[in-house]
């Protein structure tokens, strides 16, 4: 099949194009590199400037790239809003793509109007990135979201693509829940690709993951615009807590908004990683880390496990979206380090398990070709 693959968050597409042309199919990855993490693509569609004149010479390109973007047997965007313009002009270019490509996929993959939804509904979710369980959260960034996607324009264009679209794929159970009451007969849950990391057992960060850690290596990556939103200032909050209890038994690593490359040398030489307080379930971030056999402190509710089908695999340390929760699990994994090479070998077979990217990428072209 010839695939398109238009935008991306977090290197899920980029990831899923490498399965995919393992299975023989011709890719094309075109984004804009998810902004500075700079993830790698096929067709370069990042805007350079919010400038008139650069505008005009960026959206000159647009055009002729979508010029391009005929004849696909398949073509599935990252998110509603798939291009770096506002959802009022993106319309046109999926009904573009509609009308020049024999099959439009919507994933779900991230923030869109029907998770924003379900998160507001204070059911769905028992906690989430908008709620504890019957409250509201406030903040200055969830009343953006909440203007972005339920009241404005976002939300009728995705409102539009969905009904639209030939089907649908959530990425992770959060996703599913928020989509599976309007779209069940169109949605498909496919968990998200991971290129699995054979274990270099010659390099001193592999030999630790099989050894017990005298010191445990703590890392948290924080994003400043969103550390609120993604609860990494209440984890950091636990961490350094920890980190100043324990201080010939841990270290901790902060690192901010770094390029992809470099926030990975600095994540794979740890033994744990921080991530995404209001998940209930790993995203790729996460991902990554334990296929690097990084034990995840994070989202690991019962219902990630139940819609993989996991009866015995339990290696994220899940917690509740509180301080003294992380607290709590971090302080118990530094006292009792001789787990870590369990849950460090674990972590690497449910990746391989659940997250393989060429039998994830199989699953993606079975719902694309049956849709």
């Amino acid at each position: 099949m010839r695939i398109l693959l238009l935008g991306d968050y977090s290197n899920v597409h980029a990831t899923l194009a490498d399965g995919l042309r393992h299975l023989g199919h011709e890719v094309t990855v075109a984004s804009d590199g998810d902004g500075w993490k700079n993830y790698p693509r096929d067709v370069d569609l990042r805007r350079p400037s919010l400038g008139r004149y650069k505008t005009a010479r960026w959206m000159l390109g647009l055009w002729r790239s979508f010029s391009t973007f005929r004849g696909y047997d398949v073509v599935q965007l990252i998110n509603p809003v798939f291009l770096p313009l506002r959802a009022e002009r993106i319309w046109k270019y999926y009904r573009y793509l509609r009308r020049h490509n024999a099959k439009v996929f919507l994933g779900a993959f991230g923030m869109d109007y029907y998770y924003v939804k379900a998160c507001l509904d204070c059911q769905t979710f028992r906690y989430s990135d908008f709620n504890f369980g019957p409250e509201i959260r406030r903040s200055a960034e969830n009343e953006i979201w909440i203007k972005d996607w339920i009241e404005g324009p976002k939300g009728k264009l995705n409102r539009r693509i969905a009904e639209d679209a030939d089907g649908i794929v959530a990425g992770l159970y959060e996703y599913y829940a928020s989509y599976r009451k309007a779209f069940p007969e169109k949605l498909r849950y496919i968990p998200f690709p991971i290129i699995e990391k054979p274990l270099d057992t010659d390099s001193l960060s592999a030999r630790d993951y099989l050894l017990y850690p005298e010191r445990l290596r703590i890392f948290i990556g924080i994003q400043r615009a969103r550390s609120q939103y993604k609860g990494t200032d209440i984890m950091l909050r636990a961490a350094e807590r920890v980190a100043a209890e324990h201080p010939d038994e841990c270290t901790l690593t902060i690192v901010e908004d770094l390029p992809f490359d470099e926030y990975s040398k600095l994540l794979y030489g740890s033994h744990v990683m921080l991530d995404q307080l209001y998940s209930y379930t790993p995203a790729m971030n996460a991902l990554e880390a334990m296929s690097h056999g990084l034990v995840i402190v994070g989202g690991g509710e019962p219902e990630n496990y139940d819609i993989l089908g996991e009866k015995l695999l339990r290696p994220i340390l899940n917690v509740e979206p509180t301080e003294e929760s992380v607290y709590r699990v971090l302080s118990q994994l530094v006292e009792h380090r001789a787990q870590v090479p369990a849950l460090s070998a674990e972590s690497r077979r449910y990746i391989a398990r659940h997250h393989n990217h060429v039998r994830v990428a199989e699953r993606f072209v079975d719902f694309w070709e049956n849709a």
